[in-house]
């Protein structure tokens, strides 16, 4: 363990591991097989990569998109790491290179795609040279219960059968119990050691607001962080293609991506976004599996996904390199629906799946607790401390409702007046005292709670009902949605517990809310002490380094890297080595050049060098 933390040291300038990183590493240099569950940017790939390049023999990692293969392996080869893939963009050529640099030992870790692992070939070509162990890269496709079940992986249970000696080893960001043990089962693995870290990422702010109009909230997001990299997710092409249209008509830097796009210009648009020629990418969920762009800034949901652990996921793409990162998510009672209509189509166990994930998502959306905590708790975890300084409701950017003791108790008694029998929609025009047909013909308009929420309007009303299911204080049951009170909704009629409602949010023309954004803590402290100015100029530096190399950006170095140097601002070639993330390789290649522009920018500015830690 002593020689890793040195290569760790050496390769990628860490002076130590980060949570589970040791224990992970562990099981690989003493050959037990594992599943490694650590959050995105809680350094999965150190886990395999690290001790890949202490052992005898070649590592081989499975991967699912050629796009991820290429970024892990530029970074790194740019960190001084022999690494390869083989996959269909190498000529005949290139592949027998790739297997003379296996067959030799050159080669420490070798990608592949699941297709490519499992046929005969390379199954029988492994077996002459015999690798060190294997890394399964986004382990959760391999479970039906998992958010993004890809059959191809289902074939990666025949490695036991071939290889029995050698460890397998499962790393994914997102996986619920249910999902750990089909990764075992369907791995074969032979009395595994699994390691699961906390699902918590502190670094990111995440805000849920219900949709109000198509494009403006997305818009303010985006205006709150000019020049940086952010991905607006989807649910319907159609969609990705207006609001990406939008954005470039206002002069943002915006390209498309789903499925229906020709492939070759998917991929264009999607290279475009990694190297920083596109500052956002505007996408269905067909986009970003894999995705290791570190300074991605934010990312909006212009709709529900259907689970927690989409959204896990997908807003997990945000904030890789440690640093703050906004995650908001816009919704509406039609993104439900829109849902519960696609489920209709699956096999009844399936459906029943499903529809409990969608459920998640929505208590999840309408909720006004912590949402660090709804997510760790979703995920059968615990977060220590009552306000996490990182959510809109900790922040305190939703503001309750007066008196939301009486207005959840006339809410509820109108479901129970209507004897539980209707939906959401129904219900809120019977609060607000319409005067439709139907209310008028069943005759709810003699209720004592009809008109008692008059003074409001039938929005407003049905949010607060759908608030009332996310706390479980009510549920929908049916094909319909019909409204039921729970236990605990029994007890606010009671006054015995009081829901926490949001109180009508004002608007502005452009349909932003009003509710001034709070700075989190985490973003206060990563910028604390650092010279924006120079940063600014590290940055200039690093794009034209990186189109010099034809690498993207984050590959030469990290957001996190030129902010500790914009920090600390070293004047020689010993104050590299203290900047976390600068290892000996890239010291060497790209010192003399940073150095010059961080004394140069300090002696026109004014400023001091070398700032102590």
């Amino acid at each position: 363990m002593e020689e890793l933390r040195e290569i760790v040291r050496e390769v990628w300038g860490y002076d130590e591991f980060r949570p589970l990183q040791a224990e992970a590493i562990d099981a690989v240099i003493n050959h037990r097989d594992s599943v490694v569950v650590l959050p995105t940017g809680g350094g999965k790939s150190l886990c395999f990569q690290a001790p890949a390049l202490s052992m005898p023999g070649t590592a081989v990692v499975v991967s699912p998109l050629i796009a991820l293969m290429h970024d892990q392996v530029d970074a790194l080869v740019e960190a001084g790491v022999a690494a390869a893939y083989v996959n269909s963009t190498l000529t005949p050529d290139e592949r027998r290179r790739a297997a003379e640099d296996v067959r030799s030992g050159r080669t420490k870790l070798l990608y592949l795609s699941p297709e490519r692992l499992t046929t005969d070939r390379t199954l029988d070509f492994l077996q002459t040279v015999q690798p060190s162990f294997f890394a399964i890269d986004e382990a959760h496709c391999i479970s039906e219960w998992g958010h993004d079940f890809r059959p191809e992986y289902r074939m990666l249970g025949m490695l036991k059968e071939r290889f029995p000696d050698t460890a397998v080893h499962a790393y994914t960001a997102t996986a619920t119990a249910r999902v750990r043990q089909d990764i075992v089962r369907e791995l074969h693995l032979r009395d595994p050691v699994i390691h699961v870290g906390s699902f918590d990422r502190p670094n990111l702010v995440y805000r849920a607001e219900r949709r109000a109009g198509k494009f403006e909230q997305v818009r303010a997001v985006v205006e709150r962080h000019p020049d940086e990299s952010g991905v607006v997710y989807c649910m319907r092409r159609a969609d990705v293609e207006e609001t990406c249209a939008a954005l470039v008509e206002l002069g943002h830097s915006a390209l498309p991506y789903h499925a229906g796009l020709p492939d070759d210009v998917r991929r264009r648009n999607q290279d475009a976004f990694i190297k920083d020629r596109c500052k956002i990418m505007v996408a269905t969920v067909a986009f970003g599996m894999g995705i290791d762009k570190s300074n991605v800034r934010y990312v909006v949901h212009a709709a529900a996904p259907k689970s927690l652990e989409a959204y896990q996921q997908e807003s997990g793409r945000a904030g890789r390199d440690g640093l703050e990162a906004e995650c908001c998510l816009f919704y509406s009672g039609a993104d439900f629906q829109t849902w519960r209509k696609f489920q209709e189509e699956l096999p009844p166990e399936a459906a029943g799946a499903a529809a409990a994930l969608l459920d998640g998502m929505e208590r999840y959306a309408t909720g006004l607790t912590c949402r660090h905590r709804s997510l760790v708790e979703y995920f059968g975890q615990s977060l220590p401390g009552d306000n996490c300084q990182a959510c809109d409701v900790c922040l305190e950017e939703v503001e309750l409702a007066d008196d939301s003791l009486k207005t959840a108790q006339k809410i509820i008694s109108c479901v129970a007046r209507l004897r539980e029998s209707y939906g959401g929609d129904y219900t809120a025009q019977v609060l607000v005292g319409s005067r439709e047909q139907r209310i008028l013909e069943k005759g709810h308009d003699k209720l004592s709670t009809f008109g008692l929420l008059e003074a409001h309007d039938k929005r407003q009303v049905r949010d607060w009902i759908e608030q009332l299911v996310g706390q479980g204080y009510l549920v929908k049951g049916g094909e319909y949605g019909v409204l039921q009170i729970t236990a605990e909704g029994r007890e606010v009629l009671g006054g015995g517990v009081e829901p926490r409602l949001a109180k009508p949010t004002a608007r502005s023309g452009r349909g932003e809310r009003t509710t001034r954004k709070k700075t989190a803590k985490a973003a206060e402290q990563s910028w604390e002490g650092v010279d924006r100015g120079l940063f600014d100029a590290l940055r200039t530096w690093r794009r034209a380094k990186a189109d010099e190399r034809g690498l993207p950006p984050f590959i030469i170095f990290g957001d996190a890297v030129l902010r500790d140097l914009a920090r600390y601002r070293p004047s020689a070639a010993d104050g590299l080595l203290h900047i976390r993330g600068m290892g000996q390789k890239k010291g060497r290649e790209y010192g003399e050049e940073l150095l010059a522009l961080i004394v140069g920018y300090c002696r026109e500015e004014g400023k001091s060098t070398d700032v102590e830690a």
